[in-house]
């Protein structure tokens, strides 16, 4: 334990290369997640898929076969309203979503998909609701029987989870980097009380070595249950392996 006030010695870039390697291993969690939320709502899709009736689009309007009736399904991950008759609006659909990551209607004149009202959804689309008429291009020939087909036969690509993983490592890293930053004020703190205090930049690559450890047991836990929110556990665990292997050495010193 005390070899880890020897990392003050490493070259920045090796411990860079190992915060980056920290953040890796947090990626993998998040990563399963998002696949797994991908996998559901495509489940989930494919069970809808088979609710949905013959229908047509004439003159911007949706016409059903045989005088199908509107109805409200509702999964895991979607609630789908399916209305020929033009009884429900846009906000009735925004207005279904409660904890579920979708809301999607096909109306009498248009298709709404309501996604979950986060910053960056918002950010991105300029609003959590997507209304789109049936009279543009990309519905104007839309049919119960080709949007069947196209959701049955919807596979996830192969490319999905190593790209998800990449995206993950930026979030993994950002939270990682500032955790190990106030660690590292709270080591700089500890270390003056002590009279061992090596300078900010030598504590903050110790700092990296001692969230190793707690970075693991996080990564293990968040596979066990998702909810876990482990920055707080690497800050307190990452200066109390700090601190250890501070008087760990100390005492060495004196003894040599």
């Amino acid at each position: 334990m005390d070899q880890l006030q020897e990392a003050k010695k490493m070259n920045l870039g090796v411990v860079i290369f190992h915060l980056l390697l920290l953040s890796f291993v947090l990626a993998i969690p998040i990563s399963l997640q998002v696949i797994q939320v991908f996998s559901t709502i495509q489940d989930d899709g494919k069970e809808i898929a088979q609710k949905i009736p013959d229908f047509t689009i004439e003159e911007g309007v949706l016409v059903t076969k045989d005088d199908a009736e509107g109805f409200i399904y509702q999964t895991d991950s979607i609630i789908f309203t399916f209305d020929p008759e033009g009884k429900r609006t846009a906000d009735d659909i925004s207005k279904d979503m409660l904890g579920n990551f979708l809301s999607i209607g096909l109306l009498q004149k248009e298709l709404v998909v309501t996604l979950p009202a986060t910053e960056n959804i918002n950010s991105l689309f300029g609003s959590n609701q997507l209304t789109i008429p049936y009279t543009s291009t990309q519905l104007n020939d839309l049919t119960g029987e080709n949007l069947r087909e196209r959701i049955l036969e919807n596979e996830m690509p192969w490319w999905l989870a190593p790209l998800t993983f990449l995206i993950a490592i930026y979030p993994a890293f950002l939270s990682l980097i500032i955790t190990i930053a106030i660690a590292t004020l709270f080591a700089n703190l500890f270390s003056r009380m002590r009279g061992r205090y090596d300078g900010f930049l030598n504590n903050f690559k110790i700092i990296v070595f001692c969230s190793t450890l707690p970075v693991i047991i996080t990564t293990l836990i968040n596979l066990l249950n998702p909810s876990f929110i482990g920055d707080t556990f690497i800050l307190i665990a990452s200066v109390f392996i700090f601190l250890f292997s501070l008087n760990n050495h100390s005492d060495k010193k004196k003894i040599i």
